[in-house]
């Protein structure tokens, strides 16, 4: 029995996880030149509480579930969660309404730790809110995360149980005998068989299924962008930030990050067409993310705070909402698609109904492993532990003493385990190590990552790419 996951984001990591708890071979195919490279790097990072979702919807049945079961993974899979609460804020009694039926949609969609409290309660969970806002929804489950070290994590997990991880990788096609897919094609030429395909290819999963001649509803594209603030940014919020949700979605937001930053955005604007290169901002997108966030918490808009602009897409629907399917026309032929927010926060409930409930109506037998492991080793970082630690680390090892990543002090050791961990690129480090994601964002340390890249490979330097195809950081010697 073989099955193939297409797509290594956040999702297609967690299933294919999943999918290596039950005897069967199963391979993840992921296009880009590493794992969590597509929508999963660019989003909000919350692990969203689930009062925003409407009741019935797929987003309402997995947002809670799926917030819920991510303490027990994070611990698994060593990822980091602050589970830092948020508040949706109002002005006056007039938007009441609109707080209560957000409180409503949350009890029904079983959210826990969710209360309206007045302006002296709000001050206390926010010092530095705006005077203007006198009412809130607190929510207690909220939290925020590191996405791509969920799809990393997940697959490195996956791997150590005998799956198999193929990047700068494509699915072009299969063929098909009585309704099943019995091989998937690759661009590069290889062929792999199949009894079960679950296509999780985040933007992509339209054209994925359209290879295979299934009908998906149509993909449309929206897009946010966003200011990344230094971490000084950090003494003015201690938690996620709404203001009352729009037809557009969840609004502009000012987000603490794992690391100790502050994100503001995303704005949301459906592109026109299939673009999916487009991850461009602008100047009205960009004033606007400033403007919103200066709107929550006077003082948050310092010119000297910002590090970085950048955008993110997220695939839709015209039924807002995911979509997850066994094809008809193929009977083994699983599209899990659409996936926007709360995507990220329902995916370990996606992975486990998908796997558990859609995957047997395919005709997969599923027989569970009883020599499943659902860990992986820690990876230290000497930034998080104490200088005693540090000290027993470079005497076994000099290389954690030698700081690559001033900015986020990350050292010559966690570089070589993050190569070793199949980073192959600048950004695979930078995902995985947070070495990069500083104030400098990389102008410092970048050379020194691409020197060691090329040391543990064995590869010449001119061939040791930022991230992508094309993305080259040196392309010869200046002097001979």
């Amino acid at each position: 029995m073989q099955a193939v996951v297409v797509g290594g984001g956040v999702v297609g990591s967690l299933l294919a996880r999943e999918l290596s708890r039950y005897r069967m071979k199963v391979i993840l195919v992921e296009k880009s030149e590493d794992i969590g490279q597509g929508i999963t790097k660019a989003n909000s990072a919350i692990l969203h509480g689930g009062y925003d979702d409407p009741p019935g919807t797929l987003r309402a049945r997995f947002c809670a579930a799926g917030n819920s079961m991510f303490k027990k993974l994070s611990e698994e899979l060593k990822f980091s969660v602050k589970r830092i609460g948020s508040i949706v804020v109002a002005k006056n009694e007039g938007d009441l309404p609109k707080l209560k039926e957000l409180l409503e949609n949350g009890v029904k969609n079983g959210v826990q730790d969710l209360k309206i409290v007045g302006k002296s309660e709000l001050k206390k969970l926010e010092p530095h809110i705006s005077d203007d806002f006198k009412f809130a929804l607190f929510c207690g489950s909220a939290a925020v995360t590191e996405p791509w070290m969920v799809a990393i994590a997940s697959a490195m997990n996956f791997a150590s149980n005998g799956g198999e991880v193929i990047i700068n990788d494509e699915v072009v096609g299969g063929r098909i005998v009585e309704r099943k897919v019995v091989e998937v094609c690759l661009h590069s030429g290889r062929r792999i068989k199949s009894d079960l395909v679950i296509n999780a290819a985040g933007l992509f999963f339209e054209e994925v299924a359209s290879r295979f001649g299934i009908d998906v509803p149509k993909v449309k594209l929206r897009k946010g962008e966003y200011i990344l603030l230094d971490r000084k940014a950090s003494s003015l919020v201690r938690r996620i930030v709404f203001p009352l949700p729009t037809a557009e979605g969840k609004g502009r937001l000012v987000v603490p990050t794992v690391d100790g930053g502050v994100l503001l955005g995303p704005t949301s604007v459906e592109l026109p067409g299939f673009t999916p290169e487009d991850l461009s901002t602008t100047a009205e997108g960009l004033v606007s993310v400033r403007d919103s966030g200066e709107y929550l918490i006077p003082g948050i808009d310092n010119p000297g705070w910002y590090i970085k602009s950048f955008a993110g897409l997220r695939p839709e629907t015209d039924q807002k909402d995911f979509y997850i399917k066994r094809a008809e026309e193929i009977k083994n032929f699983i599209t899990v698609g659409a996936i926007r927010s709360p995507g990220l926060t329902a995916a370990p409930a996606i992975a486990e109904y998908v796997v558990r409930n859609i995957v047997p109506e395919a005709d997969v037998n599923l027989v569970e492993r009883d020599d499943f492991v659902p860990i992986i080793e820690e990876r230290e970082r000497i930034k998080d532990i104490t200088f005693e630690r540090v000290s027993q680390l470079i005497k076994r090892h000099p290389e954690y003493g030698r700081i690559v990543c001033q900015c986020n002090e990350v050292s010559e050791a966690e570089i070589i385990q993050a190569v070793r961990d199949g980073a192959r690129t600048i950004d695979g480090v930078k995902f995985r190590t947070r070495a990069g994601f500083g104030r400098c964002q990389g102008g410092f340390c970048s050379w020194n990552i691409a020197k060691i890249i090329a040391r543990e490979l064995n590869k010449d330097l001119r061939d040791v790419r930022q991230n992508s195809e094309g993305s080259w950081v040196v392309d010869g010697k200046v002097r001979q």
